[in-house]
C-alpha cells in the first residue's frame, strides 16, 4: 500500500492522480448532495453552438466548430454526462500511469509526460466503448423527464440569449419542484430573445434536441 501512494505521488504520474483524485472528489459532494452529478455537464446538437458572445462568421470558424462537435459525439459526450465520461477515462489512465511508469522504472516526469499522451488516448478510446451501455439509459431518462415535464405550452424565462440559429437556455416552473433547466431556440428567424425575456414554449425540435420558443409578449 506504501508502495503504490508512493507511486501516485511520483512526478510520472502526478497528474494522473490528480485527475483521478478530482474525479473522486467530484463523486463525493455529489453524494453528500453538495452537487448534481450534470453539474459539469455539456451540451451538444448536431450543429453544435460556440460561445454566445463568439460570432462565427468565417468558413475556418465553422469548419473548427464542426470537427468539435463531431470530436465530442464520437466520445459519446452530449449523450453521458461528463463527469460519467471523465470517471471512466481517469481510472484506465491512473492504472495504465502507475504500471507503466513501475515497469519501465521510470521516475522522469518528462517521459511520463510523455507516456502519458498514448495513455490518454487509449483511455479516451476505452472510455467510449465502456459508457456505449450508458448511452441509451441516459437517453431514456431524458425522454421520460422530459414527457414528465411536458414544458410545451407554458411560459419560461430566458437565462441565455437564443435566436433562431443560436442555442440559449431557459428556465420554467412547473407545478412541484426546482425549475426545469430547457435548451431553446426562436422559432422565428427574426427573433432574437435576450436574458430575462419572458417566452412561450411552443413545439419541441427532436433534430437539434431543444425547445422551440416566441416571445410571451408578442402573442
Amino acid at each position: 500500500m506504501t508502495e503504490l501512494l508512493h507511486a501516485a505521488v511520483s512526478p510520472p504520474n502526478l497528474l494522473a492522480t490528480g485527475l483521478l483524485v478530482f474525479v473522486l472528489l467530484y463523486w463525493l459532494t455529489v453524494i453528500l448532495g453538495l452537487l448534481d452529478f450534470k453539474t459539469l455537464d455539456i451540451q451538444t446538437s448536431h450543429d453544435f453552438d460556440a460561445p454566445h458572445h463568439a460570432h462565427l462568421d468565417t468558413d475556418a470558424s465553422h469548419a473548427g466548430v464542426s470537427w468539435l462537435n463531431h470530436a465530442l459525439a464520437f466520445f459519446n459526450l452530449g449523450r453521458v454526462p461528463l463527469m460519467v465520461f471523465l470517471s471512466f477515462v481517469a481510472l484506465p489512465l491512473w492504472v495504465g500511469s502507475i504500471l507503466l511508469n513501475y515497469y519501465l522504472g521510470n521516475e522522469s516526469w518528462l517521459l511520463g509526460l510523455g507516456l502519458l499522451v498514448p495513455l490518454l488516448i487509449g483511455s479516451l478510446l476505452l472510455a467510449k466503448v465502456l459508457t456505449l451501455p450508458f448511452v441509451h439509459l441516459f437517453a431514456a431518462m431524458e425522454r421520460n423527464h422530459d414527457e414528465g415535464a411536458q414544458p410545451l405550452g407554458k411560459v419560461c424565462t430566458v437565462l441565455l440569449p437564443a435566436t433562431h440559429e443560436r442555442l440559449g437556455q431557459a428556465s420554467v416552473q412547473l407545478r412541484s419542484g426546482a425549475p426545469l433547466m430547457l435548451n431553446v431556440r426562436a422559432a422565428s428567424a427574426a427573433t432574437e430573445l435576450k436574458k430575462g425575456d419572458t417566452a412561450l414554449i411552443i413545439d419541441y425540435d427532436a433534430a437539434r434536441r431543444c425547445y422551440l420558443v416566441e416571445p410571451y409578449d408578442a402573442l
